[in-house]
């Protein structure tokens, strides 16, 4: 019976607090952003801008060969283009930030 109870005893006094102690590390490590997740949310980025830009011209040709063509946004208007330029200013607040 005696021996029941310090088991009990140092579960609770080292496993406990070490299962604890260990999420809580595992949480503030995973937390963070990788250099190389920077890398691939920066190629993505740029892929996206690159998309934009093949879709307004896409549009803009399509526009200009059936007239009865609506585009869904038109190319190169300031609703179209807020996402890409909060995007922008966020890069260059990093790139100023980490100089």
């Amino acid at each position: 019976m005696e021996f029941d109870w310090v088991i009990v005893t140092i579960g609770i006094v080292v496993g406990l607090p070490w299962l604890i102690l260990h999420y809580v590390t595992k949480w503030k490590t995973s937390a963070t952003i990788t250099t190389d997740d920077e890398a691939l949310l920066e190629e993505l980025y740029s892929l996206a801008k690159r998309l934009d830009e093949r879709m307004d011209t896409v549009e803009r040709l399509v526009s200009s060969d059936n007239p009865e063509f609506k585009p869904r946004i038109m190319a190169n208007r300031e609703v179209d283009n807020v996402p890409l330029a909060e995007l922008e200013q966020m890069m260059a607040e990093k790139k100023g930030a980490a100089r």
